[in-house]
């Protein structure tokens, strides 16, 4: 197994689909090996890009194998848990362990609104479910729980959490939990239009959404940074905003997927309930899309750089 460090990017993985729902595997392995090659230092399986609400459990074990058999044992693959009971989180931490799950992002009860005591010991719960490392997924903005600096200190007494995604969009969170905490956790930004700004701040990573379909330009925007060529990052920032404001929708599957078969590594099949893109809608996100790709950056060497 694969030891997540919990810096670089990691993407947020789509899971592809065929016309009758069932799951493209060949496309799946086909924007995995795009995602390694750009230079990603890992990738989740089943969050919410990867429709976690429409896979079963089978499913999301089935991405995992297929995953680690792609890229062995020294490439971190998370897999994400969004369970709405304590008893079926801890049930599917072991059982993705067993699996050879590398980590887990984790998310608070699904459905319930959970205090702050409830939500600091449904995670306490799962840590103590598995040795794996985890990264706590705070987005009070989708999911309205936020995880707050005091809760934090309470799961610092489990070694295994050991990262936040932080999607909270307040970047000053960055600043705090680095003054509250030091390095005790790694920050990774959650949310594609405030990743340079976190970045710059000193989050540690990326969990990203766009690089599913431009995978190359997201990571030599974050190598760049850690690089301190700002300017040269920035540059490729502001052609990128467009596309990453796909990000923040709440459609950003349905964006994201088109994006990505746009650039030849995802197709455009959703599960229901969601649909496919249609009308004005479809000709603007389009438009967005060919807009980007009629003037894409030609990079620098970036994977030449630390990663």
């Amino acid at each position: 197994m694969a030891n997540p460090e919990w810096k670089g990017v990691y993407p947020a993985l789509l899971t592809p689909f065929h016309a009758d729902e069932s799951i493209d595997e060949v496309l799946f392995i086909k924007n995995l090996r795009a995602q390694t090659e750009a230079g990603a230092n890992g990738v989740i399986i089943g969050g919410s890009l990867g429709e976690a609400s429409t896979l079963l459990n089978e499913e999301k074990i089935q991405l995992l194998q297929i995953a680690k058999n792609e890229v062995g044992d020294g490439f971190p693959v998370i897999l994400n848990i969004a369970e709405s009971t304590t008893k079926a989180a801890v049930a599917f931490a072991k059982a993705a362990t067993d699996a050879g799950a590398d980590g887990f992002m984790l998310l608070p009860p699904m459905r319930y609104k959970s205090d702050d005591e409830e939500t600091v010991t449904f995670f306490k719960a799962v840590a103590n479910a598995t040795p794996q490392s985890i990264m706590i997924y705070n987005n009070p903005v989708d999911y309205k729980i936020e995880v707050t600096l005091d809760m934090f200190a309470a799961l610092a007494e489990c070694k295994n959490i050991q990262a936040v995604k932080e999607s909270t969009r307040d970047v000053s969170n960055v600043t705090r939990m680095k003054n509250r905490f030091g390095d005790r956790f790694k920050i990774l930004c959650g949310v594609d239009t405030l990743a340079l700004e976190e970045l710059c701040l000193g989050a540690d990573g990326w969990i990203a959404g766009l690089v599913d379909a431009f995978p190359r330009e997201t990571v030599a925007i974050y190598r760049l940074i850690k690089a301190g060529r700002l300017a040269e990052a920035l540059s490729i920032y502001r052609w990128f905003l467009p596309v990453l404001e796909l990000d923040i929708h709440p459609k950003l599957v349905q964006y994201i997927k088109l994006a990505a078969t746009h650039t030849g590594i995802g197709s455009p099949h959703v599960r229901a309930p969601r649909l496919a893109l249609k009308g004005e809608e479809l000709q603007r996100v389009t438009k967005t899309i060919e807009d980007a790709l009629a003037c894409r950056p030609v990079l620098p060497d970036y994977l030449s750089l630390h990663s």
